[in-house]
């Protein structure tokens, strides 16, 4: 099966072999890669707590749903990652400066670690059909 792929010029660069989106030909379903809180000018690490990380995160998705054409209302799914559950408020209020009523499923897990130390990470899944 081929893919099709899409990029972000304004969005960091990815850090190893991945897209920043993909579908399949002829499917309404985006997959976005799990974005962290890099300056896209920069490609470092933005300071800050969690609150700060998660934003520069919907940054740089905004980046990459702008690139396949889709906004935040397109988002079915949302995947998040959080190196530690006591940052699960600030990532809350963050979250819903983003996402209004009927909000996305969404999954929140904690994990050991993040690339570069991100303190946060979110993937998105979103649907081109109108």
């Amino acid at each position: 099966m081929t893919r099709e792929t899409i990029t972000a010029p304004d969005a960091p660069a990815p850090v190893g072999p991945y897209s920043p989106a993909a579908s399949a030909p002829g499917s309404e379903l985006v997959f976005l890669s799990g974005q962290t809180p890099i300056d896209p000018t920069t490609g470092g690490l933005i300071e800050g707590d969690v609150f700060v990380q998660t934003q520069q995160v919907f940054a740089n998705l905004d980046q990459v749903l702008g690139a396949a054409g889709l906004s935040f209302a397109a988002v079915i799914k949302a995947n998040v990652y959080l190196t530690s559950m006591d940052d699960f408020a600030a990532m809350n209020e963050a979250y819903a400066t983003v996402f209004r009523a009927p909000y996305p499923a969404r999954t929140t897990v904690a994990v050991a670690g993040l690339p570069l130390g991100a303190r946060v990470e979110i993937e998105l899944v979103a649907s081109s059909r109108s």
